[in-house]
C-alpha cells in the first residue's frame, strides 16, 4: 500500500468509532418530525440558547472531529470536515437565520459520510501526516472566528437597548 493510500474497506469497529456515530446521531438526528420523515438533533437546539449554544454544538462537533481524525483519516478529509464545523458554527451563529440552518445543514452526518467515504470506497485520499495538528489548528481558527462573530452580534444586539 503506497503512503497516500491509507485507506481500508471498512470502517474500524472501536469504542471511540461507535461513540462518534452515537454522538454525531444525537447531535443531527435523534428525533423524527411526527408524520415526517424530517429528523433533527441537539443541535438546533442547544442554538436556541444564545451563545451558550452556539459553543455547546461547535465543541461536540470539534471533538468528534479529533476523535475521527485519531483514527488514521488524512489531511484532506479532516479539513473537508472542518469546513463543514466552519459552515455550521459560522451561520449557525448569526440570530434567526442560523436556528433555521441547524435544523437543515447537520455537520455531524456530513462528517460521518465523508468517514464512510474514506474507509468504504478510498475517496478524499491525501497524506495523513499530522492529521490531528491539522485538525486542531483549524478548529482553532474557527473558535477565533466564532468568537468574533458572537462577540459582534452580542455588540449589536446590546446597541439595541
Amino acid at each position: 500500500m503506497s503512503k497516500t493510500a491509507h485507506h481500508q474497506n471498512e470502517i474500524p469497529n472501536t469504542p471511540t468509532i461507535r461513540t462518534v456515530r452515537k454522538l454525531s446521531y444525537l447531535m443531527d438526528e435523534q428525533f423524527r418530525l411526527p408524520g415526517t420523515k424530517f429528523r433533527f438533533g441537539l443541535d438546533p437546539i442547544l442554538n436556541l440558547i444564545p451563545f451558550a449554544g452556539d459553543f455547546a454544538g461547535f465543541i461536540i462537533s470539534g471533538g468528534l472531529v479529533l476523535a475521527m481524525s485519531s483514527k488514521g483519516l488524512t489531511s484532506k478529509i479532516v479539513v473537508l470536515m472542518c469546513l463543514n464545523i466552519f459552515l455550521d458554527a459560522t451561520i449557525g451563529a448569526i440570530p434567526g437565520i442560523g436556528q433555521i440552518w441547524d435544523f437543515f445543514f447537520k455537520s455531524n452526518t456530513r462528517n460521518m459520510k465523508l468517514m464512510e467515504e474514506y474507509y468504504q470506497e478510498g475517496k478524499h485520499q491525501g497524506s495523513g501526516k499530522s492529521t490531528i495538528l491539522l485538525a486542531l489548528a483549524a478548529l482553532f481558527i474557527i473558535f477565533i472566528i466564532l468568537l468574533v462573530i458572537l462577540w459582534y452580534i452580542a455588540a449589536w444586539i446590546i446597541s439595541l437597548f
